[in-house]
């Protein structure tokens, strides 16, 4: 493995955590990690020893290494927490080979693989160990109201359209449309209980660019107005303590039709305001791995202010 180790000397160790990815979305989590008082970037590992991911990581104080999945295996001791930023075909590879290592492996990938998580709605209590799915972009920003209608009303069937801007929806993104679209129904029904449920994810090329919207259709007969939107905003609310950008743009009930519209707006210092699909992820990501660390050591309870 050939690390070069970036890291400023007045870091202080927290978890061991490494990120596998370096496109926009590895960018953002690894800067979203630097700001963690409990989390220690150890490693950022991409495969092209030129991308701007690992010289802005470098840049930043972490280690980073060309190797890729490589570089997590060969490294003196099993990481605390590995994020998978890559792709959802390569994350099942990387899920074999850490299988027998004492790491939880958080999926930022749609691959449909691991326990899934969506913070407001399952807490973030992952495994000590294993795998860890955040499902899509999507599925963050639309499972905390759908999940919140459902348990309030007798909901028959969901839809759920994404729109992300083209610029942020990087390749991997666009080879991932097929497992995006499957995995993201498939949350829609596991935590609603509707086995009727549509994902579809639009990429905008409009300029400029479109901010990160996903819009929920509910058909639940005699739903009242004034509940839908209470339900919905409460919903809402949860979701901004740990993704501030996510709001309620629009909320209708049109007879047995609700349509609620959620916008996301980046928190970021790396992502443009209009990539709330990378933002509210890697912020879920971040959160579960914070979560991980009160478990892993109780002595940082003090520094997570969740």
């Amino acid at each position: 493995m050939s690390v070069t180790d970036h890291r400023a000397p007045h870091t202080v160790p927290g978890i061991s955590v490494a990120v596998i990815g370096t496109g926009s979305i590895g960018q953002d989590l690894v800067s979203k990690i630097r700001r963690s008082p409990v989390l220690d970037c150890a490693l950022v590992a991409g495969r092209d020893p030129e991308s701007a991911g690992l010289r802005r990581a470098a840049g930043l104080g972490c280690p980073t290494s060309a190797d890729g999945i490589g570089a997590i295996l060969a490294a003196p001791r099993p990481f605390d927490v590995v994020f998978d930023a890559t792709n959802a075909r390569a994350h099942a590879e990387h899920r074999r080979l850490l299988r027998s290592f004492d790491t939880l492996l958080i999926d930022l990938t749609p691959s449909k693989i691991g326990q899934m998580v969506v913070p407001t709605v399952t807490g973030v209590h992952a495994p000590p160990e294993g795998d860890v799915s955040l499902i899509s972009c999507g599925g963050q920003a639309s499972v905390p109201v759908a999940h919140a209608l459902a348990e309030r009303f007798d909901v028959r069937y969901f839809e759920v359209v994404s729109t992300v801007a083209s610029s942020v929806a990087g390749r991997a993104t666009r080879l991932n449309l097929d497992e995006y679209v499957a995995t993201t129904q498939q949350a829609l029904t596991a935590f609603t209980g509707v086995g009727d449920t549509k994902a579809i994810l639009n990429i905008s090329p409009a300029v400029p660019p479109a901010t990160f919207r996903t819009t929920v259709h509910a058909l639940a007969p005699g739903a009242d107005p004034g509940t839908v939107r209470a339900v919905v905003d409460e919903a809402a609310a949860r979701v901004r303590e740990f993704a501030p950008g996510y709001r309620v743009r629009g909320c209708e009930v049109r007879g047995e039709l609700i349509v609620v519209t959620l916008e996301v707006r980046a928190d970021s210092e790396v992502l443009p305001a209009y990539a709330g699909n990378l933002d509210i992820i890697d912020a879920a990501a971040v959160l579960v791995a914070e979560q991980h660390a009160v478990r892993l050591a109780p002595a940082a309870r003090q520094g997570v202010s969740r």
